[in-house]
């Protein structure tokens, strides 16, 4: 490489240092390394004109994400719990604890300026005059400049000890050089020395890092010594070029290997490994040269193509977090437009929670902004939700009486239902339950660790009434479906009596009529059917065995014979009102039930089911009974 070449290369990877400082201009000085800022750029080195390169290994830029980058949670840590966190992290190896150092130490005197601003505001608000405020001593800012300072002192102790290693290192490669060089000043014995100057030059290698001004200048040197000792040496030209085939095989891999990294998706990823190959190359020894400057444009050029995308990949994530500032400056804005002046009530405050958290859920799929605009505006989206959140606890506070006073009347209208839960007086029991479920509609909320409790309670007694109640019902559909087999064997006398026409079969079906009459309620379903069967049966009697007198019109509740007199049709009717009444009565009571109870019981959905099943029913009763009762009436 040409001296003026390799001034570039170096000015190229060498940018200035750039301390990284607080906000508040602390005073304690930054624990870390100063972060040298370097040009992506990995492409910077050229082939020397002697028998082996000198490739230039790019350092990352600051800020390049690390492979280990700490992922810590500092959201919701006190200052307190920061500085436990330092003082663990100070427990750690020195050069392993960078990144964390500075986060935690970020987030501590981020909360550490809150506080202060605070201690400020009362202290004018108390009419103080704002150039006598000092804030209060702070014993974790204390600690935390302690172990500040005790990572820094560790820290100066690691550089020193790297940089005696160092020097260290350049002595030992400059004992190599010049025994590389004594051996080459020995011609006569020079052919006896191929293996030991080979074993010299693994050990140039394994000697480790020297201080950066001098890497560039040793390896010049260990380069003149090394091909000083080939020029001189008079041995075989094969074994020479095999040693330089060797090398062309591994740098046209590493070629090869370079050239793949531009199908990379991992830009990051890439950029590493492309350190790696240059690392590779540098170790690798000379090749023919002819061959050199070829070989080396090749790999250059393949470095160039990662290079470039790597720098564009950064300049894409600036970009990106611009936007992600000005999304999150957005959700701040919306979050401190929220007013709490107007909200009274629970439901209130709850629907303006969601709000809060699902900007919050906004905030989350968000990616970082830049670092310090990142840091500033979670503070100020932080401060708004906490603003929020105080008030709420404020209100339910307020709130507590009002929750107990409603606690006691819930567990006192659990007393009275399980109290009347066993009453078999079926209609005054729906009653009490129908209003003590209208009362416990109107009592306000309770203590949300009662809340399903109290409710259970409460629930569980109603449950168990109208769990009884169904079994009645059930017992109800029994006897209904006894009733529609004895009307069906009225049916089929009445088909007997008509087909045989004895003498007494006139009365026979007057008799079977009135034992019609008498049997009670049929299932619903079966209603019409099986007394469309017995009109037309009747009807039939009548024409067949000469039978005088009205014939039925309908049926309510059980069928009705012929009416006669008015008499009778006067008490039919009063009878058929009295049904009436119960039926609308009955509807009444099962629509306030549907209007309380919810399929989310224990034994719910059967139970609205069943309501649901029996206000239907009802309906059509009651829609029959005003269509008799007003034949009746005709009549």
């Amino acid at each position: 490489m040409e001296p003026r070449e390799q001034s570039e290369s170096k000015n190229n990877l060498e940018k200035d240092q750039i301390l990284s400082t607080e906000a508040q201009n602390e005073a304690t000085e930054v624990v870390n390394e100063e972060v040298k800022v370097e040009e992506p750029v990995a492409e910077a080195v050229e082939e020397a004109p002697a028998a082996q390169e000198a490739p230039v290994t790019e350092e990352k830029p600051a800020d390049e994400p690390q492979a280990d980058a700490p992922k810590l949670d500092l959201a919701s840590k006190t200052k307190s719990e920061l500085v436990d966190m330092m003082r663990a992290v100070a427990a750690r190896p020195i050069e392993e604890v960078k990144d964390e150092v500075q986060a935690i130490k970020a987030a501590f005197f981020a909360l550490r300026r809150e506080e202060v601003a605070q201690e400020k505001e009362e202290f004018l608000a108390n009419g103080n005059d704002e150039s006598a405020f000092v804030p209060k001593e702070d014993a974790d800012e204390n600690n935390l400049k302690e172990l500040l300072n005790v990572l820094k002192e560790r820290r100066t102790e690691y550089n020193a000890a790297q940089e005696a290693n160092r020097e260290a290192n350049l002595e030992k490669k400059r004992q190599i050089i010049a025994l590389i060089n004594e051996i080459a000043n020995d011609p006569d014995n020079i052919n006896r020395q191929f293996n030991r100057v080979k074993q010299l030059q693994q050990d140039f290698k394994d000697a480790g890092e020297v201080p950066a001004t001098a890497d560039t200048e040793i390896w010049k040197e260990f380069q003149r010594a090394t091909e000083r000792f080939y020029d001189v040496l008079k041995m075989n030209k094969e074994l020479r070029d095999y040693d330089f085939k060797k090398n062309l095989e591994l740098k046209q891999q590493l070629c090869e290997e370079a050239e793949e990294l531009d199908e990379e998706t991992d830009i990051v990823a890439a950029f590493r490994k492309l350190q790696e190959l240059h690392n590779n190359w540098r170790e690798i020894g000379p090749v023919a040269k002819e061959l050199r400057e070829e070989l080396w444009a090749r790999f250059k050029a393949a470095s160039s193509a990662i290079n470039k995308k790597y720098q564009t990949f950064f300049e894409d994530r600036k970009s990106k977090e611009k936007e992600n500032a000005d999304a999150k400056t957005e959700l701040c804005e919306k979050i401190e437009q929220i007013s709490t002046d107007n909200l009274k009530t629970y439901a209130q405050w709850d629907e303006v929670t969601k709000q809060i958290i699902a900007l919050q859920e906004d905030w989350k799929k968000l990616g970082y902004a830049s670092r310090k605009a990142n840091a500033t505006l979670f503070a100020r989206f932080r401060k708004s939700c906490d603003d929020f959140f105080a008030k709420k606890a404020e209100f339910y506070k307020s709130m507590k009486e009002e929750l107990s006073a409603n606690l006691a009347k819930k567990i006192d209208l659990c007393e009275r239902a399980e109290a009347l839960m066993d009453s078999t007086d079926w209609k005054e029991a729906t009653d009490k339950f129908v209003e003590m479920q209208k009362e416990w509609k109107t009592i306000g909320p309770v203590v949300k660790k009662y809340s399903d409790n109290v409710w259970k309670r409460f629930i569980a007694a109603c449950d168990h009434f109208f769990e009884e109640k169904k079994k009645q019902n059930v017992n109800v559909h029994a006897v209904e479906h006894e009733n529609l087999k004895a009307k069906k064997e009225v049916i089929a006398n009445l088909k007997t009596a008509i087909e045989e026409a004895a003498e007494d079969a006139a009365q026979t079906v007057r008799d079977l009529m009135d034992r019609w009459q008498e049997i009670g309620h049929v299932p619903f379903k079966e209603k019409d059917k099986i007394y469309a069967q017995y009109r037309e049966l009747v009807d039939k009697a009548f024409d067949t065995l000469n039978m005088r007198g009205s014939r039925p019109r309908g049926e309510g509740g059980g069928s009705r014979g012929p009416r006669l007199s008015g008499d009778r049709n006067m008490s039919e009717r009063d009878r058929l009102v009295r049904t009436y009444e119960q039926r609308m009565s009955e509807l009444k009571t099962f629509e306030n039930n549907m209007g309380f109870l919810t399929a989310n019981t224990k034994s719910g959905n059967s139970l609205v089911q069943e309501m649901e099943r029996r206000i239907a029913r009802l309906k059509e009763e009651i829609a029959e009974l005003e269509q008799k009762i007003k034949e009746l009436d005709n009549a």
